[in-house]
């Protein structure tokens, strides 16, 4: 429950910023254009009061199909986009991979969860993090791959940013594995050419992988 909430808060403050954020660019939009509030509101088919309280970041129940709208009135072209951020809800079979991951690992690794990527404001972590002698590897576990370009490209650039030796995607036994690793069979053995048997008899030994590397647990 606890991370549940640090999600459903994180995101409803980010919100409430960018709609504030929002609002303030259409008011000053629409006093540069001469426009009163009620004109601009009709336009949009709400009222002035409630345009204004947008305006002033105190609307939370404003929708982007309204904001979108009163940007257009004043001349402005409402963007968005969704990133990568900070780590999202996961059930406990995510848990459970990576502690039955954790426990093939040899004891003189060291192990870490939830390791922020190294830069000021990037809320992106990895699931997790190997670190031998001289080497790191960072773990990020997947239970239900679908998009496997996508899923290649983030993960590629969590890697490059992250400053790890190596990465190793993780993955359950599933119906959904066999068939992800079916369809992006030649994405993945560009990116993650190391095997599951070899990975895990290399860290078991206490060794970095030869390379990024898929792991596929029972």
């Amino acid at each position: 429950m606890a991370t549940r909430e640090r999600a459903t808060h994180r995101g409803r403050q980010r919100g409430l910023g960018l709609a504030a954020s929002i609002g303030s660019e259409i008011r000053l939009a629409r006093r540069s254009l001469g426009l009163g509030l009620g004109r601009v509101a009709h336009a949009v088919g709400i009222s002035a009061s409630e345009l204004s309280r947008i305006e002033r970041g105190l609307a939370p129940w404003v929708s982007i199909v309204v904001l979108a709208q009163l940007c257009a009135v004043v001349g402005l072209e409402l963007s968005a986009r969704a990133y990568p951020g900070a780590r999202p809800l996961r059930d406990d079979r995510h848990a459970r991979l990576l502690t039955h991951f954790r426990g093939r690992l040899h004891a003189s690794l060291r192990w870490a969860t939830e390791v922020a990527l190294p830069f000021a404001g990037d809320q992106r972590a990895f699931d997790a993090l190997i670190s031998g002698q001289g080497w790191r590897f960072a773990v990020e576990a997947e239970l239900n791959p679908i998009d496997g370009q996508a899923l290649i490209r983030r993960l590629m650039l969590k890697q490059r940013d992250g400053a790890v030796d190596g990465l190793i995607l993780l993955l359950p036994d599933s119906r959904a594995t066999r068939l992800f690793r079916a369809d992006f069979a030649a994405l993945l053995a560009t990116d993650f050419p190391v095997g599951t048997s070899a990975a895990l008899r290399a860290l078991g030994k206490g060794h970095a992988p030869p390379g990024n590397a898929i792991v596929v647990l029972r």
